[in-house]
């Protein structure tokens, strides 16, 4: 009697599934970077409170109890109430929408501009490149925030939008990172690849979308997420000096400002509990920008492009390539 001894079907090799990049950046930074999981923590948190700010917030913005004025806090207003009743919390939290909107879209406006700008000028060159390049220079050598003030009080913002400022610090502040900018599509315009697209007829624009922009897209996100905290705070200064948001319109910096400075000697919770949330915000959205950074930035250390490298690994890299060089 015989029997079939069948070899075992080989094994399947398993490979590992590959995640994405999102993936791999959040994971190295919780595992990493701490205070950038932090600031990570308090970005989505502000997103979180900004759009459901309507059904978080236990008054309306501006609902106003004038039996309850400056009012400590308790358990009907958990953070007290300002001069005229209104609760300080429900205002924080819709001063977090207006933070949210103004940076983001101040921001996102600022990025496209500093885009253009820089793309344009490093791209073409030549004189249009040195013409562009001096403007900057002047516009950067006044202070960033007398232009501001000056553009803003200049502006007439009776309806109560927002937009007014948005425009301003998005226009303002993106001229002056179009040198940041260029800069990254000078160092990606050397590139052979970028070359050989000219050759086989690729016009400007397609060139600048297609094959430079999405090369400079770490600079652009890290630029992006650390301009959002300065725009929150520009807003806020602006608020501040009454050059910002109307007094309508709940803004952490005019709450500081108005009945903050008011009555901080009988209430200090009016001034106290703003400036507190602009300075959580503004360091949580900083030290996330900075992690980012040391994370996509294959020029600084801890970063090689998408993964990072240990120091061992380093070693035998190195030890391999030169026992290599010296077979051959």
């Amino acid at each position: 009697m015989t029997t079939n001894t069948g070899t075992a079907p080989a094994a399947k090799r398993v490979e590992k599934k590959r995640h994405g990049v999102i993936y791999d950046v959040l994971s190295r930074m919780i595992r990493e970077k701490p205070l950038a999981t932090f600031g990570l923590a308090v970005i989505v948190v502000l997103l979180i409170i900004g759009i459901f700010a309507s059904f978080l917030a236990p008054y309306g913005m501006n609902e106003i109890h004038l039996l309850d004025r400056l009012q400590a806090p308790s358990s009907h207003y958990l953070l007290g109430t300002d001069e005229l009743g209104r609760d300080i919390l429900s205002r924080l939290i819709y001063g977090a929408r207006i933070s949210m909107i103004i940076g983001l879209s101040a921001t996102a406006l600022s990025t496209v501009l500093s885009v253009f700008i820089g793309g344009i000028s490093a791209y073409i060159g030549g004189r249009l490149d040195l013409i562009v390049q001096r403007f900057i220079d002047v516009w950067m050598a006044i202070p960033s925030f007398l232009i501001l003030m000056t553009i803003m009080s200049m502006v007439n913002n009776k309806s109560g939008s927002v937009w007014p400022i948005i425009v301003v610090l998005g226009v303002t502040t993106g001229i002056g990172g179009s040198r940041f900018m260029r800069s990254a599509v000078i160092s990606i315009k050397s590139n052979m690849y970028v070359s050989a697209t000219e050759a086989i007829g690729c016009g400007p624009v397609r060139t600048m979308l297609r094959h430079i922009v999405p090369n400079i897209m770490a600079p652009i996100i890290v630029s992006f997420t650390i301009g959002v905290g300065g725009a929150i705070m520009a807003e806020a200064s602006l608020s501040y000096l009454g050059l910002g948001v109307p007094p309508n319109v709940p803004s952490w910096g005019s709450m500081i400002s108005l009945e903050g400075q008011k009555y901080f000697q009988q209430t200090p919770q009016l001034a106290l509990w703003p400036g507190f949330a602009l300075s959580i915000v503004v360091f949580g959205i900083n030290m996330f920008g900075d992690g980012l950074r040391d994370l996509l930035d294959p020029r600084l250390r801890g970063g090689v492009g998408r993964y990072s490298m240990k120091g061992s690994t380093l070693e035998k890299l190195k030890a391999r390539v030169d026992k290599y060089d010296r077979d051959h």
